[in-house]
């Protein structure tokens, strides 16, 4: 099947020319040369087909979300794009807890926990990709937990991203106290939940994209979400755009593309 597909999808020309050199100098065995070929396009290990493409097409390694899976499933799906050394790009799983990161760390000495929003982060580059600034912002310390994995995506994703929490729309001389700061962003991502009001005050204060993720944080008319969902869809602030309830992933993804445009 993985010798099928490596027929069929196009490889990456530079990776590919950097094996052929490879066996010219004897560097590799034509055997070596064939197993590397054979998992350019992705790799089967039965649960998971990991897709070693996708920072070719996408500009950033596929993005492991652990829950519902194993944490030996998290393991061994890291374990195979760490194989790929030529690549050296950064390797983020989210969505995970102390068990899979123990299982994980087996296999990643360099892999790097943070509790609070579920993140593991593996960081093989340092190199900033990204034009300009990335801004985070939290409605309230409730909502930390999803603005701490947009802004640890942003910066594994090769950006400059500073945070600014806790400046809700229930003190708002908290956000404008911070004018400048917002000012230097190039996009801001800003996160609310409740009735998700701070999205639009924030659109109405800069002029670049401010991407709103509502969260389930709020009271029981809230909605796990749906409200402040609703809130910022119907924002009359012509900068905002919208992901999913609780989606700082979606929203890192999407700063970091246009910080790179």
């Amino acid at each position: 099947m993985v010798e099928f597909a490596a027929k069929k999808k196009n490889m990456d020309t530079r990776e590919l020319l950097n094996i052929l050199e490879e066996v010219k100098t004897a560097k590799l065995s034509p055997e070596q040369a064939l197993e590397r070929v054979k998992h350019l396009p992705f790799e089967d290990l039965d649960f998971a087909k990991v897709d070693h493409h996708r920072a070719l097409r996408q500009g950033f390694a596929e993005v492991v979300f652990a829950k519902g899976k194993t944490p030996g499933q998290v393991a061994e799906i890291v374990k195979a794009m760490l194989r790929k050394k030529e690549s050296r790009h950064n390797i983020l799983v989210t969505r995970a807890d102390a068990k899979t990161f123990a299982a994980l760390k087996r296999y990643a000495k360099d892999a790097k926990f943070h509790p609070l929003s579920g993140v593991i982060a593996i960081e093989r580059n340092k190199k900033i990709t990204g034009k300009g600034t990335i801004v985070v912002i939290s409605a309230g310390t409730s909502d930390i937990p999803v603005a701490e994995e947009a802004l640890i995506t942003a910066r594994v994703m090769g950006n400059p991203a500073e945070h600014l929490y806790d400046v809700g729309v229930a003190g708002i001389h908290r956000l404008l106290g911070h004018k400048e700061k917002l000012a230097r962003a190039r996009v801001i991502i800003c996160v609310a939940g409740m009735e998700g009001a701070l999205p639009s005050v924030v659109g109405g204060l800069v002029g670049v994209p401010v991407i709103a993720v509502p969260t389930s944080v709020g009271y029981g008319a809230s909605f796990g979400g749906v409200a402040a969902l609703l809130g910022m869809l119907n924002s009359c602030a012509s900068n905002v755009t919208v992901v999913n309830i609780d989606n700082g992933f979606g929203a890192a993804c999407v700063a970091s593309c246009i910080n790179r445009l």
